[in-house]
């Protein structure tokens, strides 16, 4: 009987097997170099300096968790937080909504379908900044097209970007505007579903909604999950739009959150205390809190999203 615990010999790498290995790694070294460089050492460098008390101009000082103590006890750090997960919960389902609903509209059998989905492509491709600049003109009280409109109805409109009440929801409807990106992946899952379906559909009488809930929403499951969460994930970022209006808006004094901090989203908040009060030990505890949680958030998304879809609609 053969001895069972006899020692594998390990084969050594022959000459053109070594030569090959090298020619490989000298190959993807400058992606290896870049992400070493520009990922793991931020990010490394990010968790250390998260305790301590660092300025960019002096050395870093271990203070160990003050950082996270002094967050759990700031007003305005939960305030964005605020700021941010209402985004999530009310801005972010109401451009889901939006961007289904233009690609299914776009996906009928009409003239000049071609001309309407660039049309409503076009706004994504409009800088963001360009875009707060646009609804800031749009949204004025005095003069501006949606007050104006309501005015129309004997409706007298809101100031929308100086009351703390509406400037969020200004940004929401500047969202939805710009959903372009989101309805061209919709779009293109709506060509993937067999139309046998909604033939067999028609044939045993079903309405649209019953065939939008029984038929649709199903083979599209995988395609809502990924916008989803890739939507979580960018919300939670949210940056640019508030930082444009929280500066331009007319009740703008001194806070980049714009009037009574309401646009002051997480991510707004972190770079306020990174580079405008260069607090970056503090701001890179908030980086490693907002890691956490987008995490757990995408985590628990995707665990919750992944028992109600089925990928073998087909």
């Amino acid at each position: 009987m053969e001895n069972l615990g006899k020692t594998k010999v390990k084969r050594k790498w022959s000459r053109s097997e070594r030569r090959f290995f090298w020619t490989g790694l000298l190959f993807v070294s400058p992606w290896l170099i870049g992400f070493l460089a520009f990922n793991i050492y931020p990010i490394c460098s990010a968790i250390y300096y998260s305790f301590t008390d660092f300025s960019v101009f002096s050395a870093p000082n271990w203070i160990g968790l003050k950082n996270y103590i002094d967050l759990m006890h700031d007003d305005l750090f939960w305030q964005s937080l605020g700021n941010t997960v209402y985004m999530c919960l009310v801005g972010l389902p109401l451009n889901l909504i939006a961007a289904l609903g233009l690609a299914m509209l776009l996906h009928q059998k009409l003239k000049g379908r071609p001309v309407f989905r660039t049309i409503f492509y076009l706004p994504t491709v409009v800088p963001v900044v360009a875009s707060v600049m646009l609804f800031m003109w749009i949204l004025n009280p005095e003069y501006g097209l949606i007050n104006m409109f309501l005015g129309l109805f004997g409706i007298t409109g809101p100031s929308w970007l100086s009351d703390p009440r509406y400037t969020k929801l200004a940004l929401v409807m500047m969202d939805i505007w710009r959903c372009g990106g989101t309805m061209i992946i919709f779009l293109s899952a709506l060509e993937s579903v067999p139309q046998t379906f909604y033939e067999a559909a028609d044939i045993d009488g079903a309405n649209a909604w019953t065939k939008f809930r029984k038929i649709t929403v199903p083979c599209i499951a995988p395609t809502i999950q990924f916008n989803l969460i890739i939507g979580l994930i960018n919300t939670f970022q949210y940056f640019t739009q508030a930082l444009v209006l929280g500066r331009l808006s007319p009740s703008y004094v001194t806070s980049f959150g714009g009037p009574e901090n309401s646009v002051m989203f997480y991510s707004l908040y972190l770079y306020t205390k990174g580079f405008a009060n260069l607090r970056m030990g503090y701001a890179s505890a908030m980086a490693l809190i907002l890691f956490v949680v987008v995490m757990i958030v995408s985590f628990f998304t995707l665990r919750f999203t992944e028992n109600q879809i089925n990928y073998d609609v087909e």
